[in-house]
């Protein structure tokens, strides 16, 4: 392995250690999923980095249908992601709404999340009715991007550059 790709293994890794622990700085539930699926591998041209789908959509955050449409009563309201190339309705990605909406009420069940009164009391609602709401309101307004990747890339960039690039012409001037 010359210096080149030496340089480029040590860029990788440290873009790897870091995504992973903006995957999971301060959550205690993040996906195990994606930080597993998150690896590299080095040619002798280049890296090339790999891992779940879904980590894209929400490095980049997903647009969403229609943010008119959000509940006046949510927190969170406007367009999460207007600059993302992926947005919700588009049919380019695989289930459905439907779907989406199961995976919520899982969600809100798994959290117990509930409706309540004004008073704070628990109020009629199933856990079904919740993950509607919630998928409806992301589905509407979108994800928010994290940049979990695209930082600690772009920092790699610029802290592995001059070695990367000196192990370019060392490995080069060895050639000759």
């Amino acid at each position: 392995m010359g210096e080149f790709e030496k340089a480029l293994e040590k860029y990788a890794k440290y873009v790897i250690q870091q995504a992973r622990s903006n995957l999971t700085k301060g959550k205690k539930n993040y996906s195990k999923n994606l930080y597993n699926s998150l690896s590299f591998k080095v040619s002798k041209e280049r890296v090339l980095f790999s891992g779940a789908e879904y980590g894209l959509y929400q490095d980049e955050g997903v647009k969403g249908k229609d943010p008119s449409k959000v509940s006046p009563n949510a927190k969170i309201k406007g367009q999460q992601a207007p600059n993302s190339q992926y947005k919700f309705g588009s049919g380019t990605s695989k289930g459905t709404f439907k779907q989406f909406s199961a995976l919520m009420a899982e969600y809100a069940q798994k959290k117990n999340i509930r409706f309540r009164d004004a008073e704070g009391k628990y109020s009629k609602g199933g856990f079904k009715s919740v993950g509607y709401i919630i998928a409806s309101n992301i589905y509407n307004r979108g994800l928010r991007p994290t940049l979990f990747f695209t930082k600690p890339f772009e920092k790699g960039l610029d802290k592995f550059s001059d070695e990367i690039v000196l192990g370019f012409i060392d490995d080069n001037l060895k050639l000759e």
